[in-house]
C-alpha cells in the first residue's frame, strides 16, 4: 500500500485555458442573470449601479492580484489553506481548510444544485416533489465526471464556459445595438426608504464576483503554476469584470433602470422573450442551466482538492483514506465522494444556501489574513525573485485588505446572528484540530 501510494501524484496537466476557465466558469454562476435588479435598487440610479459592478470588481482584482503573488510563492494544492499554513502556522491553515470543506464548500455546491433542479422542473414542466432527485442526480453526475482524470472536468469548464458566454453575449450585443433606453440618467423613483445604498449595492457585487480563488486549490496539477495561477486570476477576474458591466449596460440600455427595478429578477428572462421572443427564453433558460453547471463543476473540481491536502497533512479523521489518488486518474477519489456526501445531506434536510452565506464572514476573515499575508512573505524572503509581483505594491493589497474588512464589517452589522454562527463552525473545529493534530502526533 506505501509503495503505490509513493508512486501516485496528482496529475500536473491543466495548462492556462484550463485554469481560465475555471476563474471565469466558477465565478459566473447565476449571480449575473438575477442581481441586476437588487444592485440597481440598492444604488438609486443606474449610473450608481454601474459604478457598483465596478467598484465591486476592482475590489475583486486588487483581491486577485494580491493572492496571485502569493500563489506564484507557495504553488501548492490547497489554496487559502495551504497559504494560511505556510504564512501562519498549521492550526490557522486548518480552520481555513475546515471551514471549506465541512460547510462552505459542501453548502455552495448543495444550493447550486437546489437552484439547478428548480429551474429544470420549470423548463421540463416537472412536478416540485422531484426537485430533490433531480438536485441529487445532477451533483452526482458533475461528481462523477470529476473523478475520471482532471483533464475531462477541465474541458468540461472550457464548454460550459464558452455556453454560458452564448446568452450573455446575446444581451450585450442587443442592448449595445438595438437598445433605446436611457442607460446612465435613469434613477429609481420611491426607493428612498428601502434602498441599501451604494455600499450595500456594492456588497451585492462582491458576492457575485465570488469564487475566483478556487482555481488556486489546483495548485498541485498546474502546469508551471508559478506563472500560469497568477495569469489564470488576474486575466479571469477582468474579464468577467468586463462581462458584467457589459451586462449591466446592456440590460438598462434595453429596458432602463426602472422597468430593472419594477421586475426584479424576471429582468432578464423579460429582455430575453421580449427581444427574442418565446424561443429567446428557452435558449436563455438553458444558458442559465449550463452556467450553473459549470460553476458547480468548478466547485466540485476545487473544494475535494483542500481535504485531500489536508488528509495528506495527516489533519483530519480518516486521513488515510482521504488522501487515496486513484492508481489509473490520479484523482482524490475518496475526498470527492466526501464532499459530495455532505453537500447531497445539506440538499436532503438543510438551507443550503443559508449555510453558505454563514462563512462568508469567516472566509473574508480568512482573505484578510491571506492579503497580510504577502507582507510577512516579502519581509521574510526579501532576495527571492518572484514569478509574479503583485503591481503598485504596497496600495494594490491595501485595497484588498480594505474591500474585505468592509465586507466583515457588513456582516457584523447586517447579520450578527449569521456571524455567530460562522464562529461556531471555526469553533467546532478547533477540538478536531488538537486530537488529529497535536494529540495523534504526539
Amino acid at each position: 500500500m506505501e509503495k503505490s501510494k509513493e508512486k501516485v501524484s496528482l496529475n500536473r496537466d491543466l495548462g492556462l485555458w484550463s485554469a481560465l476557465s475555471l476563474v471565469i466558469g466558477t465565478i459566473i454562476g447565476v449571480g449575473i442573470f438575477v442581481r441586476q435588479a437588487a444592485v440597481i435598487n440598492d444604488a438609486g440610479s443606474a449610473k450608481a449601479a454601474l459604478l457598483a459592478w465596478l467598484a465591486g470588481g476592482l475590489l475583486t482584482l486588487a483581491a486577485g492580484l494580491t493572492i496571485a503573488e502569493v500563489a506564484s510563492q507557495i504553488p501548492s494544492t490547497g489554496g487559502l489553506y495551504a497559504y494560511m499554513e505556510e504564512m501562519y502556522n498549521k492550526f490557522w491553515g486548518f480552520l481555513s481548510g475546515w471551514v471549506q470543506i465541512i460547510v462552505y464548500g459542501p453548502a455552495m455546491i448543495a444550493a447550486l444544485g437546489s437552484y439547478l433542479s428548480v429551474l429544470v422542473s420549470d423548463f421540463f414542466h416537472i412536478p416540485a416533489i422531484w426537485n430533490i432527485p433531480i438536485a441529487l442526480g445532477t451533483v452526482f453526475l458533475v461528481g462523477i465526471l470529476n473523478i475520471f482524470p482532471n483533464r475531462y472536468g477541465a474541458s468540461f469548464a472550457i464548454i460550459t464556459t464558452i455556453c454560458k458566454l452564448v446568452p450573455v453575449i446575446a444581451i450585450i450585443v442587443f442592448g449595445l445595438f438595438f437598445g433605446h433606453a436611457d442607460a446612465l440618467s435613469q434613477s429609481v423613483k420611491g426607493l428612498h426608504t428601502t434602498a441599501g445604498g451604494f455600499g450595500v449595492a456594492m456588497l451585492g457585487t462582491l458576492f457575485a464576483f465570488d469564487g475566483w480563488i478556487l482555481v488556486a486549490n489546483l495548485g498541485g496539477e498546474v502546469k508551471n503554476p508559478q506563472k500560469t495561477l497568477p495569469q489564470a486570476i488576474s486575466i479571469g477576474i477582468i474579464a468577467v469584470l468586463g462581462i458584467y458591466l457589459l451586462v449591466s449596460y446592456g440590460v438598462l440600455k434595453s429596458i432602463g433602470a426602472q422597468k430593472v427595478h419594477d421586475l426584479g429578477t424576471a429582468a432578464i428572462p423579460y429582455i430575453a422573450q421580449s427581444d427574442f421572443g418565446v424561443i429567446g427564453g428557452k435558449i436563455l433558460s438553458i444558458g442559465i442551466i449550463i452556467s450553473i453547471v459549470g460553476c458547480m463543476n468548478g466547485k466540485i473540481m476545487t473544494f475535494p482538492r483542500i481535504m485531500y491536502a489536508m488528509a495528506e497533512e495527516k489533519q483530519l479523521p480518516f486521513s488515510k483514506q482521504l488522501a487515496y489518488l486513484n492508481q489509473k486518474t490520479r484523482t482524490p477519489i475518496v475526498s470527492i465522494i466526501a464532499v459530495l456526501f455532505i453537500a447531497s445531506m445539506m440538499i436532503c434536510f438543510v438551507n443550503a444556501d443559508r449555510l453558505s452565506e454563514l462563512c462568508i464572514f469567516t472566509i473574508y476573515c480568512f482573505y484578510v489574513m491571506a492579503f497580510i499575508g504577502i507582507f510577512l512573505l516579502r519581509k521574510r524572503n526579501p532576495s527571492t525573485k518572484r514569478a509574479f509581483s503583485v503591481p503598485l505594491f504596497p496600495f494594490t493589497p491595501i485595497v484588498a485588505i480594505l474591500g474585505s474588512l468592509f465586507v466583515i464589517i457588513s456582516e457584523i452589522f447586517s447579520d450578527p446572528i449569521g456571524v455567530i454562527c460562522s464562529l461556531a463552525i471555526v469553533a467546532l473545529g478547533i477540538p478536531v484540530y488538537y486530537y488529529e493534530v497535536i494529540h495523534k502526533n504526539k
